[in-house]
């Protein structure tokens, strides 16, 4: 049964169309990325898949009891608070010393638990929200733009974390981004979105398709090169996949 399972949904802001006929599912397990240029309703999807926006046409069928972490694209806190990254985890519900522990290791995190959060750096920052994120075991792990201001090797490091999170909790991964060939590596299906779905597929799939070039033109296609994929699914021409059995992805050097 599908985690998440969208059915010709719209969205409509004041008298604009933001998302129209939108479908997809997200299954068990996998990581799925949403690529696509300003505006064009990449967070708006996110807003409506965690129940925050309501469709102006279209149905959302979320799987009974389903739980979900969100790590957001930017998160303020005033840097003159004293807040510890452990009294941070305990906003606005309190957890356990135990949980916050697991967590903030599951996150790649787990040495700043004592930490002023002001003093944090951007990557040790969006693990500690990561960890937060990761304190209900969710079944779906959402993410809008959460590597925005990282270098790519701090952005590299921390998509490996999601890779590693995802596999061992055994969640589904839904992310927004903007650095195409790190997530690339990472994806088992990119959505191209324009206020519809353009195209929707393996990653290596997507990057050649003609509306995704479209909208992103062929420069992008030169940081797309450095992703490798070793696969054994055959596709069909809507650029969709059959799934034979695994598949592995592999980032290049």
């Amino acid at each position: 049964m599908s985690l998440i399972a969208l059915d010709n949904l719209s969205v409509r802001h004041g008298g604009n169309t933001v998302l129209s006929g939108v479908s997809l599912s997200i299954e068990p397990g996998e990581i799925v990325t949403v690529v696509g240029p300003n505006g064009s309703g990449k967070s708006t999807l996110l807003r409506s898949v965690i129940g925050a926006q309501k469709p102006s046409r279209g149905t959302i069928r979320r799987a009974p009891g389903l739980r979900i972490g969100y790590v957001p694209q930017k998160l303020h806190i005033d840097p003159t608070l004293p807040l510890t990254v452990r009294r941070f985890l305990s906003l606005p519900q309190r957890v356990s010393d135990a949980r916050a522990a697991e967590a903030l290791e599951q996150a790649g995190a787990g040495t700043l638990a004592a930490r002023q959060m002001a003093g944090l750096s951007g990557g040790q920052f969006q693990r500690v929200l990561l960890a937060r994120a990761l304190l209900s075991t969710p079944q779906l792990l959402i993410l809008d733009e959460a590597t925005q201001g990282l270098d790519q090797p701090g952005s590299a490091a921390f998509y490996q974390r999601i890779e590693k999170v995802r596999q061992e909790l055994g969640c589904a991964v839904l992310m927004v981004s903007h650095e195409l060939h790190v997530v690339m590596a990472a994806s088992d299906r990119v959505i191209c979105l324009n206020g519809h779905v353009c195209c929707e597929g393996a990653p290596e799939h997507v990057a050649t398709a003609p509306e995704y070039r479209a909208l992103f033109g062929t420069g992008t296609q030169g940081a797309l090169a450095l992703y490798r994929h070793e696969h054994n699914h055959s596709h069909d021409h809507d650029c969709t996949r059959n799934h034979d059995d695994g598949h592995h992805h592999e980032a290049a050097e």
